[in-house]
Protein backbone atom coordinates (compact mmCIF):
# COMPACT_ATOMS: atom_id res chain seq x y z
CA UNK A 1 0.00 0.00 0.00
CA UNK A 2 2.64 2.31 0.63
CA UNK A 3 4.24 1.86 -3.06
CA UNK A 4 1.00 2.87 -4.57
CA UNK A 5 0.72 5.88 -2.33
CA UNK A 6 3.53 6.79 -3.68
CA UNK A 7 2.73 6.19 -7.49
CA UNK A 8 -0.08 8.16 -6.79
CA UNK A 9 1.53 11.18 -5.02
CA UNK A 10 4.10 11.31 -8.15
CA UNK A 11 1.00 11.05 -10.66
CA UNK A 12 -0.38 14.16 -8.46
CA UNK A 13 2.69 16.37 -8.60
CA UNK A 14 3.74 15.27 -12.23
CA UNK A 15 0.23 17.14 -13.29
CA UNK A 16 0.47 19.79 -11.61
CA UNK A 17 4.23 20.38 -12.27
CA UNK A 18 3.19 19.84 -16.08
CA UNK A 19 0.80 22.24 -15.87
CA UNK A 20 3.21 25.39 -14.55
CA UNK A 21 5.91 24.04 -16.62
CA UNK A 22 3.20 24.62 -19.75
CA UNK A 23 2.73 28.23 -18.53
CA UNK A 24 6.87 28.73 -17.63
CA UNK A 25 7.27 26.83 -21.45
CA UNK A 26 9.86 25.07 -19.73
CA UNK A 27 11.04 21.15 -19.83
CA UNK A 28 8.44 19.30 -17.58
CA UNK A 29 11.16 16.59 -16.61
CA UNK A 30 13.50 19.24 -15.58
CA UNK A 31 11.01 20.97 -13.05
CA UNK A 32 9.95 17.38 -12.31
CA UNK A 33 13.17 16.23 -11.32
CA UNK A 34 13.74 19.88 -8.92
CA UNK A 35 10.01 18.86 -7.69
CA UNK A 36 11.20 15.22 -6.33
CA UNK A 37 14.20 16.49 -4.78
CA UNK A 38 12.49 19.19 -3.11
CA UNK A 39 10.37 16.71 -1.58
CA UNK A 40 12.89 14.37 -0.64
CA UNK A 41 14.71 16.91 1.43
CA UNK A 42 11.22 17.86 3.50
CA UNK A 43 12.15 16.51 6.79
CA UNK A 44 9.79 13.06 7.58
CA UNK A 45 9.37 12.15 4.04
CA UNK A 46 10.33 8.73 3.73
CA UNK A 47 13.53 7.10 2.01
CA UNK A 48 12.81 6.28 -1.75
CA UNK A 49 13.81 2.52 -3.21
CA UNK A 50 12.70 1.49 -6.21
CA UNK A 51 14.39 -1.55 -7.72
CA UNK A 52 15.66 -1.35 -10.95
CA UNK A 53 13.94 -4.44 -12.25
CA UNK A 54 10.56 -2.32 -11.83
CA UNK A 55 12.02 0.46 -14.17
CA UNK A 56 13.47 -1.51 -16.53
CA UNK A 57 10.73 -3.89 -17.09
CA UNK A 58 7.31 -1.61 -16.20
CA UNK A 59 9.14 1.71 -17.01
CA UNK A 60 11.07 2.29 -20.43
CA UNK A 61 9.54 -0.53 -22.44
CA UNK A 62 6.44 1.78 -23.01
CA UNK A 63 8.74 4.83 -23.37
CA UNK A 64 11.37 3.55 -25.86
CA UNK A 65 8.43 2.14 -27.80
CA UNK A 66 6.78 5.73 -28.43
CA UNK A 67 10.09 7.34 -28.84
CA UNK A 68 10.67 5.10 -31.85
CA UNK A 69 7.54 5.24 -33.23
CA UNK A 70 8.18 8.96 -33.11
CA UNK A 71 11.53 8.28 -35.40
CA UNK A 72 11.73 9.04 -38.92
CA UNK A 73 12.81 6.37 -40.74
CA UNK A 74 13.47 8.56 -44.19
CA UNK A 75 15.38 10.61 -42.01
CA UNK A 76 17.00 8.25 -40.43
CA UNK A 77 18.67 6.74 -43.53
CA UNK A 78 20.78 9.81 -44.26
CA UNK A 79 22.06 9.91 -40.81
CA UNK A 80 23.17 6.80 -40.12
CA UNK A 81 26.50 7.03 -40.68
CA UNK A 82 27.33 9.28 -38.06
CA UNK A 83 25.04 7.93 -35.64
CA UNK A 84 26.96 4.76 -35.92
CA UNK A 85 29.85 6.53 -34.90
CA UNK A 86 28.37 7.88 -32.26
CA UNK A 87 26.68 4.83 -31.42
CA UNK A 88 30.19 3.17 -30.81
CA UNK A 89 32.89 5.69 -30.52
CA UNK A 90 31.53 8.22 -28.51
CA UNK A 91 30.31 5.59 -26.68
CA UNK A 92 33.67 3.86 -25.83
CA UNK A 93 35.48 6.94 -25.89
CA UNK A 94 33.02 9.00 -22.87
CA UNK A 95 33.50 5.36 -21.22
CA UNK A 96 37.29 5.43 -20.66
CA UNK A 97 37.32 9.43 -20.38
CA UNK A 98 35.14 9.18 -17.49
CA UNK A 99 36.85 6.21 -16.33
CA UNK A 100 39.95 7.72 -16.02
CA UNK A 101 38.59 11.25 -14.50
CA UNK A 102 36.63 9.16 -12.00
CA UNK A 103 40.31 7.42 -10.78
CA UNK A 104 42.04 10.66 -10.73
CA UNK A 105 39.43 12.79 -9.28
CA UNK A 106 37.54 10.59 -6.77
CA UNK A 107 39.59 7.84 -5.76
CA UNK A 108 37.62 4.97 -6.92
CA UNK A 109 38.95 1.42 -7.71
CA UNK A 110 40.06 1.31 -11.42
CA UNK A 111 37.30 -1.49 -11.83
CA UNK A 112 34.46 0.78 -10.46
CA UNK A 113 35.46 3.92 -12.24
CA UNK A 114 35.19 1.78 -15.36
CA UNK A 115 31.56 0.97 -14.39
CA UNK A 116 30.98 4.59 -14.14
CA UNK A 117 32.60 4.92 -17.56
CA UNK A 118 29.93 2.31 -18.37
CA UNK A 119 27.02 3.55 -17.14
CA UNK A 120 27.06 7.17 -18.28
CA UNK A 121 28.82 6.59 -21.35
CA UNK A 122 25.57 6.68 -23.20
CA UNK A 123 22.41 9.51 -23.29
CA UNK A 124 19.30 8.45 -22.34
CA UNK A 125 16.38 8.14 -25.22
CA UNK A 126 13.46 8.66 -22.48
CA UNK A 127 14.99 12.22 -21.72
CA UNK A 128 16.06 12.92 -24.97
CA UNK A 129 12.77 12.75 -26.59
CA UNK A 130 10.98 14.16 -23.99
CA UNK A 131 13.49 17.39 -23.95
CA UNK A 132 13.07 17.70 -27.89
CA UNK A 133 9.24 17.65 -28.39
CA UNK A 134 9.09 21.09 -27.73
CA UNK A 135 12.41 22.03 -29.83
CA UNK A 136 11.69 23.19 -33.55
CA UNK A 137 14.91 21.36 -34.58
CA UNK A 138 16.12 20.60 -38.57
CA UNK A 139 15.11 17.10 -39.15
CA UNK A 140 18.29 15.84 -39.66
CA UNK A 141 19.67 17.06 -36.40
CA UNK A 142 16.84 15.87 -34.53
CA UNK A 143 16.67 12.61 -35.96
CA UNK A 144 20.72 12.42 -35.36
CA UNK A 145 20.21 13.34 -31.50
CA UNK A 146 17.60 10.71 -31.24
CA UNK A 147 18.85 7.78 -32.72
CA UNK A 148 22.14 7.46 -31.35
CA UNK A 149 20.15 7.49 -27.81
CA UNK A 150 18.05 5.06 -28.90
CA UNK A 151 20.58 2.67 -30.74
CA UNK A 152 23.84 3.24 -28.39
CA UNK A 153 22.49 0.84 -25.60
CA UNK A 154 23.87 -2.44 -26.97
CA UNK A 155 27.26 -0.87 -26.54
CA UNK A 156 26.53 0.62 -23.28
CA UNK A 157 24.88 -2.53 -21.91
CA UNK A 158 28.30 -4.44 -22.99
CA UNK A 159 30.60 -2.03 -21.59
CA UNK A 160 28.63 -2.22 -18.24
CA UNK A 161 28.07 -6.18 -18.24
CA UNK A 162 31.99 -6.44 -19.01
CA UNK A 163 32.80 -3.66 -16.38
CA UNK A 164 30.82 -5.76 -13.59
CA UNK A 165 32.50 -8.83 -14.24
CA UNK A 166 35.57 -7.30 -13.61
CA UNK A 167 34.57 -5.48 -10.64
CA UNK A 168 32.75 -8.41 -8.94
CA UNK A 169 35.89 -10.93 -9.69
CA UNK A 170 39.20 -11.14 -8.01
CA UNK A 171 41.62 -10.09 -10.23
CA UNK A 172 39.92 -10.02 -13.27
CA UNK A 173 40.40 -9.34 -16.30
CA UNK A 174 39.26 -8.00 -19.82
CA UNK A 175 38.52 -10.77 -22.54
CA UNK A 176 38.09 -8.50 -26.01
CA UNK A 177 37.07 -11.42 -28.04
CA UNK A 178 34.24 -12.81 -25.55
CA UNK A 179 32.79 -8.97 -25.00
CA UNK A 180 32.83 -8.48 -28.92
CA UNK A 181 31.10 -11.45 -29.23
CA UNK A 182 28.50 -10.19 -26.46
CA UNK A 183 28.64 -7.09 -28.42
CA UNK A 184 27.16 -9.05 -31.41
CA UNK A 185 24.68 -11.46 -29.14
CA UNK A 186 23.16 -8.41 -27.58
CA UNK A 187 22.52 -5.94 -30.46
CA UNK A 188 22.17 -8.35 -33.05
CA UNK A 189 20.21 -10.90 -31.41
CA UNK A 190 17.97 -7.79 -30.09
CA UNK A 191 16.97 -6.64 -33.36
CA UNK A 192 16.30 -9.61 -35.06
CA UNK A 193 13.82 -10.31 -32.13
CA UNK A 194 12.45 -6.92 -32.46
CA UNK A 195 11.95 -7.51 -36.06
CA UNK A 196 9.94 -10.60 -34.87
CA UNK A 197 7.29 -9.30 -33.42
CA UNK A 198 7.17 -6.36 -35.71
CA UNK A 199 6.10 -8.54 -37.98
CA UNK A 200 4.02 -10.62 -36.12
CA UNK A 201 2.03 -7.79 -34.76
CA UNK A 202 1.98 -6.47 -37.75
CA UNK A 203 -0.14 -9.55 -39.45
CA UNK A 204 -1.82 -9.55 -36.18
CA UNK A 205 -3.52 -5.67 -36.88
CA UNK A 206 -4.13 -6.06 -40.33
CA UNK A 207 -6.94 -8.20 -39.72
CA UNK A 208 -8.13 -6.21 -36.08
CA UNK A 209 -10.79 -4.17 -36.56
CA UNK A 210 -11.64 -3.91 -33.16
CA UNK A 211 -10.41 -0.31 -31.41
CA UNK A 212 -10.18 -1.76 -28.37
CA UNK A 213 -7.98 -4.79 -29.15
CA UNK A 214 -6.02 -2.45 -31.19
CA UNK A 215 -5.16 -0.46 -28.18
CA UNK A 216 -4.51 -3.52 -26.24
CA UNK A 217 -2.05 -5.19 -28.61
CA UNK A 218 -0.26 -1.67 -29.14
CA UNK A 219 -0.32 -1.83 -25.56
CA UNK A 220 1.61 -4.96 -25.41
CA UNK A 221 3.64 -5.38 -28.13
CA UNK A 222 6.93 -3.35 -26.34
CA UNK A 223 6.46 -5.40 -23.21
CA UNK A 224 6.32 -8.52 -25.06
CA UNK A 225 9.79 -7.49 -27.23
CA UNK A 226 11.08 -6.76 -24.30
CA UNK A 227 10.42 -9.93 -22.52
CA UNK A 228 11.57 -12.03 -25.79
CA UNK A 229 14.42 -10.66 -26.24
CA UNK A 230 15.95 -10.51 -22.58
CA UNK A 231 14.50 -14.18 -22.19
CA UNK A 232 16.31 -15.02 -25.31
CA UNK A 233 19.77 -13.33 -23.47
CA UNK A 234 19.82 -10.54 -25.87
CA UNK A 235 19.11 -6.44 -25.54
CA UNK A 236 15.31 -6.14 -24.47
CA UNK A 237 15.61 -2.14 -24.99
CA UNK A 238 16.93 -2.99 -28.94
CA UNK A 239 14.57 -5.26 -29.78
CA UNK A 240 11.64 -2.48 -28.13
CA UNK A 241 13.41 0.16 -30.44
CA UNK A 242 13.44 -1.92 -33.30
CA UNK A 243 10.03 -3.19 -33.24
CA UNK A 244 8.92 0.55 -32.60
CA UNK A 245 10.96 2.08 -35.45
CA UNK A 246 9.54 -0.58 -38.03
CA UNK A 247 5.77 -0.45 -36.70
CA UNK A 248 5.90 3.41 -36.30
CA UNK A 249 6.82 3.63 -40.20
CA UNK A 250 4.06 1.47 -41.38
CA UNK A 251 1.98 2.31 -38.77
CA UNK A 252 -1.18 4.49 -40.83
CA UNK A 253 -1.49 1.24 -43.24
CA UNK A 254 -2.51 -0.78 -40.11
CA UNK A 255 -5.71 0.78 -39.06
CA UNK A 256 -8.28 3.50 -39.25
CA UNK A 257 -8.57 6.47 -38.32
CA UNK A 258 -10.74 5.87 -35.28
CA UNK A 259 -7.87 3.43 -34.14
CA UNK A 260 -5.21 5.76 -35.07
CA UNK A 261 -6.94 8.93 -33.49
CA UNK A 262 -7.64 6.21 -29.92
CA UNK A 263 -3.67 4.84 -30.04
CA UNK A 264 -2.55 8.81 -30.22
CA UNK A 265 -4.97 9.30 -27.02
CA UNK A 266 -4.45 6.88 -24.65
CA UNK A 267 -0.31 6.51 -25.58
CA UNK A 268 -0.34 10.31 -24.74
CA UNK A 269 -1.56 9.18 -21.33
CA UNK A 270 0.30 6.49 -20.91
CA UNK A 271 3.57 8.27 -21.63
CA UNK A 272 3.17 11.49 -19.89
CA UNK A 273 2.19 9.13 -16.61
CA UNK A 274 5.15 7.38 -17.19
CA UNK A 275 7.89 9.62 -17.76
CA UNK A 276 6.16 11.68 -14.72
CA UNK A 277 6.88 9.10 -12.38
CA UNK A 278 10.78 8.06 -13.29
CA UNK A 279 11.64 11.17 -13.87
CA UNK A 280 10.16 12.24 -10.30
CA UNK A 281 12.29 9.56 -8.83
CA UNK A 282 15.36 10.69 -10.15
CA UNK A 283 14.99 13.64 -7.96
CA UNK A 284 13.81 11.67 -5.14
CA UNK A 285 16.48 8.90 -5.47
CA UNK A 286 19.36 11.80 -5.00
CA UNK A 287 18.94 12.31 -1.07
CA UNK A 288 18.20 8.89 0.00
CA UNK A 289 21.95 7.51 -1.85
CA UNK A 290 23.64 10.70 -0.37
CA UNK A 291 22.90 9.81 3.10
CA UNK A 292 24.34 6.16 2.65
CA UNK A 293 27.51 7.64 1.58
CA UNK A 294 30.78 6.63 3.41
CA UNK A 295 32.80 8.98 5.61
CA UNK A 296 35.40 10.91 3.29
CA UNK A 297 32.93 11.76 0.40
CA UNK A 298 32.09 15.26 0.44
CA UNK A 299 33.53 16.19 -2.47
CA UNK A 300 30.73 14.15 -4.27
CA UNK A 301 29.02 17.59 -6.04
CA UNK A 302 32.45 19.05 -7.36
CA UNK A 303 33.35 15.45 -8.37
CA UNK A 304 30.20 15.23 -10.20
CA UNK A 305 30.32 18.40 -12.21
CA UNK A 306 33.55 17.49 -13.35
CA UNK A 307 32.45 13.96 -14.87
CA UNK A 308 29.77 16.17 -16.28
CA UNK A 309 32.23 18.80 -18.13
CA UNK A 310 34.21 15.57 -19.10
CA UNK A 311 31.24 14.06 -20.74
CA UNK A 312 30.01 17.22 -22.81
CA UNK A 313 34.34 18.11 -23.61
CA UNK A 314 34.30 14.36 -25.26
CA UNK A 315 31.01 14.69 -26.85
CA UNK A 316 31.89 17.81 -28.86
CA UNK A 317 35.31 16.82 -29.77
CA UNK A 318 33.45 13.69 -31.26
CA UNK A 319 30.28 15.36 -32.88
CA UNK A 320 31.74 18.36 -34.49
CA UNK A 321 33.66 16.39 -37.28
CA UNK A 322 30.35 14.68 -37.81
CA UNK A 323 28.87 17.87 -38.45
CA UNK A 324 29.34 18.02 -42.44
CA UNK A 325 27.14 15.01 -42.96
CA UNK A 326 24.11 16.56 -40.77
CA UNK A 327 23.97 20.00 -42.03
CA UNK A 328 26.61 20.59 -44.90
CA UNK A 329 28.38 23.98 -44.60
CA UNK A 330 30.56 24.24 -47.79
CA UNK A 331 33.85 22.44 -46.27
CA UNK A 332 33.36 24.04 -42.53
CA UNK A 333 32.92 22.16 -39.38
CA UNK A 334 29.74 24.03 -37.67
CA UNK A 335 30.37 25.00 -33.74
CA UNK A 336 26.48 25.61 -33.81
CA UNK A 337 25.21 21.54 -34.64
CA UNK A 338 28.16 20.46 -32.74
CA UNK A 339 26.59 22.70 -29.75
CA UNK A 340 22.77 21.62 -30.05
CA UNK A 341 23.85 18.06 -30.61
CA UNK A 342 25.89 17.87 -26.92
CA UNK A 343 23.44 19.81 -25.29
CA UNK A 344 20.85 17.79 -26.04
CA UNK A 345 22.50 14.71 -25.50
CA UNK A 346 21.29 14.45 -21.67
CA UNK A 347 21.45 11.55 -19.47
CA UNK A 348 18.49 9.88 -17.78
CA UNK A 349 16.57 7.11 -16.28
CA UNK A 350 18.71 4.14 -18.38
CA UNK A 351 22.05 5.13 -16.32
CA UNK A 352 20.06 5.35 -12.76
CA UNK A 353 18.79 1.74 -13.51
CA UNK A 354 22.06 0.50 -14.74
CA UNK A 355 23.64 1.70 -11.39
CA UNK A 356 21.25 0.61 -9.25
CA UNK A 357 21.65 -2.83 -10.52
CA UNK A 358 25.65 -2.98 -9.37
CA UNK A 359 25.97 -5.79 -7.03
CA UNK A 360 26.42 -5.28 -3.62
CA UNK A 361 28.94 -7.89 -2.90
CA UNK A 362 32.10 -9.15 -5.12
CA UNK A 363 32.59 -12.72 -5.88
CA UNK A 364 34.38 -13.63 -2.84
CA UNK A 365 31.82 -12.18 -0.37
CA UNK A 366 33.23 -8.82 0.15
CA UNK A 367 31.70 -5.69 0.08
CA UNK A 368 31.74 -4.15 -3.16
CA UNK A 369 34.29 -0.77 -2.13
CA UNK A 370 32.73 2.38 -3.89
CA UNK A 371 28.94 1.36 -4.68
CA UNK A 372 27.66 3.91 -2.81
CA UNK A 373 29.63 6.71 -4.15
CA UNK A 374 29.43 5.22 -7.98
CA UNK A 375 25.31 5.70 -7.71
CA UNK A 376 25.57 9.14 -6.29
CA UNK A 377 27.59 10.25 -8.75
CA UNK A 378 25.75 8.71 -11.69
CA UNK A 379 22.10 10.10 -9.95
CA UNK A 380 24.37 13.49 -10.02
CA UNK A 381 24.96 13.73 -13.25
CA UNK A 382 21.32 12.75 -14.12
CA UNK A 383 20.21 15.49 -12.02
CA UNK A 384 22.82 18.09 -13.61
CA UNK A 385 22.34 17.72 -17.17
CA UNK A 386 18.32 17.20 -16.75
CA UNK A 387 18.25 20.74 -15.02
CA UNK A 388 21.34 22.49 -16.23
CA UNK A 389 20.85 21.15 -19.89
CA UNK A 390 17.15 21.12 -20.08
CA UNK A 391 16.43 24.13 -18.51
CA UNK A 392 18.66 25.90 -21.59
CA UNK A 393 18.13 23.74 -24.39
CA UNK A 394 15.63 26.32 -25.49
CA UNK A 395 18.47 29.04 -25.77
CA UNK A 396 20.97 27.41 -26.89
CA UNK A 397 19.10 25.93 -30.21
CA UNK A 398 17.43 29.42 -30.47
CA UNK A 399 21.00 30.99 -30.13
CA UNK A 400 22.51 28.63 -32.58
CA UNK A 401 20.21 29.90 -35.03
CA UNK A 402 19.61 25.86 -35.94
CA UNK A 403 15.82 26.34 -35.07
CA UNK A 404 13.07 26.52 -37.35
CA UNK A 405 11.00 29.71 -37.09
CA UNK A 406 7.16 29.39 -36.74
CA UNK A 407 6.54 30.66 -39.72
CA UNK A 408 8.64 28.00 -42.00
CA UNK A 409 6.57 25.47 -40.14
CA UNK A 410 3.25 27.16 -40.88
CA UNK A 411 4.49 27.88 -44.61
CA UNK A 412 5.38 24.39 -44.78
CA UNK A 413 1.97 22.83 -43.50
CA UNK A 414 -0.61 25.81 -45.57
CA UNK A 415 1.49 24.32 -48.66
CA UNK A 416 0.83 21.02 -48.15
CA UNK A 417 -2.95 21.10 -47.16
CA UNK A 418 -3.21 22.98 -50.87
CA UNK A 419 -0.68 20.28 -52.57
CA UNK A 420 -4.01 17.49 -50.63
CA UNK A 421 -6.63 19.52 -51.66
CA UNK A 422 -5.07 19.86 -55.27
CA UNK A 423 -4.81 16.42 -55.29
CA UNK A 424 -8.15 15.34 -54.16
CA UNK A 425 -10.25 18.05 -56.20
CA UNK A 426 -8.08 16.57 -59.51
CA UNK A 427 -9.71 13.29 -58.22
CA UNK A 428 -13.31 14.94 -57.61
CA UNK A 429 -13.23 16.16 -61.72
CA UNK A 430 -11.86 12.58 -62.65
CA UNK A 431 -15.16 11.17 -60.76
CA UNK A 432 -17.54 13.75 -62.25
CA UNK A 433 -16.19 12.82 -65.79
CA UNK A 434 -16.55 9.28 -65.16
CA UNK A 435 -20.21 10.19 -63.75
CA UNK A 436 -19.95 7.55 -60.95
CA UNK A 437 -21.43 9.03 -58.63
CA UNK A 438 -24.49 11.76 -57.61
CA UNK A 439 -24.15 15.41 -59.18
CA UNK A 440 -25.54 16.51 -55.57
CA UNK A 441 -22.32 14.88 -53.78
CA UNK A 442 -19.70 16.12 -56.22
CA UNK A 443 -20.78 19.58 -56.16
CA UNK A 444 -20.76 19.83 -52.13
CA UNK A 445 -17.02 18.12 -52.17
CA UNK A 446 -15.87 20.23 -54.71
CA UNK A 447 -16.80 23.54 -53.30
CA UNK A 448 -15.54 22.35 -49.61
CA UNK A 449 -12.40 22.08 -51.38
CA UNK A 450 -12.49 25.05 -53.59
CA UNK A 451 -13.05 26.91 -49.96
CA UNK A 452 -10.24 25.60 -48.62
CA UNK A 453 -7.97 26.82 -51.82
CA UNK A 454 -9.27 29.58 -51.92
CA UNK A 455 -8.78 29.74 -48.05
CA UNK A 456 -11.77 30.98 -46.81
CA UNK A 457 -14.88 29.28 -44.49
CA UNK A 458 -16.86 26.63 -45.82
CA UNK A 459 -20.63 27.43 -45.65
CA UNK A 460 -22.82 24.46 -45.04
CA UNK A 461 -26.09 24.04 -47.17
CA UNK A 462 -27.70 22.63 -44.69
CA UNK A 463 -28.56 19.07 -46.44
CA UNK A 464 -28.30 16.07 -44.22
CA UNK A 465 -24.34 13.94 -45.54
CA UNK A 466 -26.14 11.45 -47.64
CA UNK A 467 -23.99 8.02 -48.11
CA UNK A 468 -22.60 9.17 -51.49
CA UNK A 469 -21.51 12.30 -49.96
CA UNK A 470 -19.70 10.41 -47.02
CA UNK A 471 -18.38 7.76 -49.59
CA UNK A 472 -17.26 10.34 -51.98
CA UNK A 473 -15.40 12.50 -48.72
CA UNK A 474 -13.83 9.27 -47.77
CA UNK A 475 -12.21 8.41 -50.85
CA UNK A 476 -11.03 12.07 -51.36
CA UNK A 477 -9.55 11.13 -47.20
CA UNK A 478 -7.76 8.21 -48.61
CA UNK A 479 -6.89 10.03 -52.07
CA UNK A 480 -5.24 13.16 -49.72
CA UNK A 481 -3.43 10.29 -47.02
CA UNK A 482 -1.92 9.09 -50.60
CA UNK A 483 -1.09 12.81 -51.88
CA UNK A 484 0.61 13.20 -48.24
CA UNK A 485 2.50 10.08 -47.99
CA UNK A 486 3.98 11.08 -51.56
CA UNK A 487 5.10 14.69 -50.52
CA UNK A 488 7.02 13.29 -47.26
CA UNK A 489 8.73 10.40 -49.17
CA UNK A 490 9.60 13.06 -52.12
CA UNK A 491 11.59 15.06 -48.79
CA UNK A 492 8.79 17.81 -49.59
CA UNK A 493 7.52 18.23 -46.14
CA UNK A 494 9.08 17.42 -42.63
CA UNK A 495 8.13 14.24 -39.93
CA UNK A 496 6.44 16.37 -37.84
CA UNK A 497 4.17 18.11 -41.07
CA UNK A 498 3.35 14.48 -41.96
CA UNK A 499 2.16 13.67 -38.44
CA UNK A 500 0.06 16.62 -38.14
CA UNK A 501 -1.53 16.55 -41.45
CA UNK A 502 -2.45 12.66 -40.92
CA UNK A 503 -3.86 13.81 -37.24
CA UNK A 504 -6.35 15.97 -39.26
CA UNK A 505 -7.20 13.42 -42.14
CA UNK A 506 -8.19 11.06 -39.27
CA UNK A 507 -10.03 13.59 -37.54
CA UNK A 508 -11.89 14.74 -40.37
CA UNK A 509 -12.79 11.00 -40.96
CA UNK A 510 -13.42 9.59 -38.30
CA UNK A 511 -15.90 12.71 -37.62
CA UNK A 512 -17.68 11.78 -41.05
CA UNK A 513 -18.80 8.08 -38.89
CA UNK A 514 -18.34 4.69 -41.18
CA UNK A 515 -18.57 4.57 -44.48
Amino acid sequence: MHAVGIVLLLVVLATTVATFAQRLRVPAPSLLVLAGLGIAMIPGVPALHVPPQAIALVVLPPLLYASAEELSLRDLRTVWRPVTVLSFGLVFASAAAVGYAAVALTGLPPAMAFVLGAVLSSTDPVAVTALGRRLALPGRVQVLVQAESLFNDATSLVLFKVAIGIAVAVGGTVNLPAAGGQLILLGGGGSIVGAAVAGLVWLVRRRTTDPVLETVIALITPYAAYVLAESAHTSGITAVVIAGVLLGRSGHRLTDAHSRLQLHAVYAVVVFLLESVVFSIVGLELPTLVRALPAGTGWWPLQALALAAVLIAVRVIWTLPLTRAVKPTRGRLSWRVAGVVTWAGTRGVMPLAAALSIPLTADNGSTLAGRPLVLVLTTSVVVFTLVVQGLTLAAVVNRSGLALEPEHTAREEDDARDALNRAALDHVDHLATLEVMPDTAVDRVRRGLTARLDHTPETPDGTTADTAYRQLRHEVIAVQSTELHRLYDEHRISDTTRRRLQQDLDREEAALGTR
